[in-house]
């Protein structure tokens, strides 16, 4: 049995669970298939890698490093069965590009008061350094691209299986847009 997959962001929906109430949830629709199986003798470490179909052309591949011979084949499916209700879950993919972005909404900045002489700059970042050294430090909050880049989101509880749909819900939001390839890791208890 695997302990990860690569599947594609339906979208979220609201179930009711009993125990819990109602609940907000992301669902995921889980197909991938093993393109390679990597040994401690030929390649001197341990993995599985998955391969799904982007669009119709192009596919998609990651590699996912495990401990131990897997029992998994070349051609193997992998599919929403393989995951259970209840189980805990690293989750990772692109997440929604916002654009060019200024320092109030990309950082978190208060910005100027509207009174005092501060007609024009309300939105503005303010001061970005002294006179040495004479240039802007590197990792300086100022504007720029925000959104579009890897994130992971950790001890993602699995609350929704369908196994005749291929679908997995996890409980909350995960990152990325709908139609985006998301992987899926159960994780590791902890000893």
């Amino acid at each position: 049995m695997s302990r990860f997959a690569l599947g594609k962001k339906v979208g979220m929906t609201t179930i009711y669970d009993e125990k819990e109430g109602v609940l907000n949830i992301t669902l995921v629709e889980c197909f991938s298939k093993v393109n390679l199986i990597r040994t401690m003798e030929k390649d001197g470490y341990e993995a599985v890698r998955l391969e799904i179909e982007k669009t119709k052309n192009k596919k998609l591949i990651r590699e996912f490093r495990m401990e131990g011979k897997s029992e998994m084949k070349v051609g193997d499916i992998i599919k929403a069965e393989n995951f259970s209700i209840g189980e805990l879950t690293k989750v990772s993919g692109i997440t929604k590009g916002k654009g060019f972005q200024g320092v109030v909404k990309g950082h978190g900045f208060k910005g100027s008061p509207k009174s005092h002489g501060h007609k024009h700059d309300l939105r503005a970042p303010g001061s970005i350094g002294s006179g040495f050294p004479e240039h802007v430090i590197k990792g300086k909050r100022m504007a720029g691209r925000m959104g579009g880049g890897r994130s992971t989101a950790k001890n993602i509880k699995i609350v929704f299986v369908d196994k005749e749909k291929n679908l997995i819900g996890f409980q909350g939001a995960i990152p990325g847009i709908p139609g985006n390839i998301i992987e899926i890791a159960k994780m590791e208890e902890k000893k």
